[in-house]
Formats: C-alpha cells, structure tokens, sequence
C-alpha cells in the first residue's frame, strides 16, 4: 500500500454521488480506494461496493473494503482493512486468500508490537494527529509516533487522521509509505484537484531528505 488512498465518507459528498467523488479522485492520483460504510445495511453496502468495484477495476485502482470481510468476499474486492476489534487477521487472510491486501489499524504501541507477526499487507497508523473524522481511537501519534514505528516494524505504513496538503510532506519524511485521507478528499470542492495536490506532495515527501 503505497502512494494516496481515499477513505469514503457519503456524509463528506455533500449531494454529490460517492461514485463521482471517487472517480475525481482517482484521476487526481489516489491508487487505492477504501469503502467505508458504517451505518448501510449489508445489501446496501454490496450493492455499492459491487459498483464501486466496477468502476475502478478497469483503471486497475484496487478497491480495499473496510471491517466487512463478507462484502469484501460478495463483490471480489481486492482486500479488507480491520481494526483491532474487528475480524483477526488470521481468519481475515484464511478467507480471502494470499493475494488478497490486508490492513490493520494500531493505535497503541501494543499494537504495533503484535502486528509483527501478523499475515497483514500494512499498517494503518491511526490517528497521525487528531481528526474529527476519528472521534473514537486513542491520542494522536505525531510524527515522532510515526518515525518510531517505522524504525520498529517490518510492515509498509499507511497514515491517517489529520493529514492535509499542509502536513503530508512531513508524513512522507516520519516513515509512512501511504497516505490515507478522508476529508481532504470528500469535503473538497475539487475532489480531482485535492487529490492532484496531495499526490504531489507526497512526491515532494519522498523527495526530500528525512530529518535527522
């Protein structure tokens, strides 16, 4: 997981269709597109994702789905992100299989520490700093946070929460191999061109020279 994923919102889209949102974005430069739906009921959710779905495949964009491994399984998605209350990854990889992209979301160092011997693709950092949009994990990581598992783990990190075309250089340099964003993209009048911009710099990130 590298480069820029967008998280959905629909309550961001304002009365835009997700599916427009979601296209903008990915012409502006996301590379990976996680569904997260907390309030649809499960045929709504298949439904949604199964057009998401068509939607990115013939752009090669893949479509990661959020805590529902069963939705995940119903529309092919090409893998699943779980939090540390979800699914076990054990369970998650035996029933999507071994090419399947598996997240995991650490809030706390003990995390990080049992995820290293996780069947997980990354790590999603949550949150980088603090997010209305992430009301119900632990405090804020910061950058130090992030530098020091990066320094720690064996898997590629993606952050989220808080992260904006202000801060995302700086997120590049502390580690983070992805960048997951929610309202920067959703709530953007341009959703191609937040997208666009960010993309960049995360470019100007990975550029640079991390501090010493």
């Amino acid at each position: 997981m590298r480069g820029l994923c967008l998280v959905t919102d629909r309550g961001l889209c304002g009365d835009r269709l997700l599916e427009d949102v979601v296209m903008q974005a990915v012409q502006g430069g996301v590379a990976c597109v996680q569904l997260r739906e907390k309030g649809l009921c499960t045929r709504a959710f298949v439904e949604e994702a199964a057009r998401i779905k068509a939607l990115l495949s013939p752009v090669n964009v893949p479509l990661i789905i959020n805590d529902r491994v069963d939705v995940a399984l119903a529309v092919g998605a090409d893998g699943v992100h779980v939090g540390q209350s979800d699914m076990p990854c054990e369970f998650v990889r035996h029933l999507m299989g071994p090419a399947a992209i598996i997240g995991l979301s650490v809030e706390t160092w003990e995390d990080v520490v049992r995820a290293q011997d996780q069947p997980v693709d990354y790590l999603g950092v949550s949150p980088v700093f603090n997010t209305l949009t992430k009301t119900n994990t632990r405090s804020a990581w910061g950058l130090q946070g992030l530098a020091r598992i990066r320094a720690y783990s064996r898997h590629p990190l993606v952050a989220i929460g808080g992260v904006n075309a202000a801060n995302i250089a700086d997120v590049v340099r502390a580690g983070a191999e992805g960048i997951a964003v929610v309202s920067a993209i959703c709530s953007a009048t341009d959703p191609r061109r937040a997208a666009t911009s960010m993309y960049r710099r995360i470019q100007d990130g990975a550029q640079a020279p991390s501090p010493k």
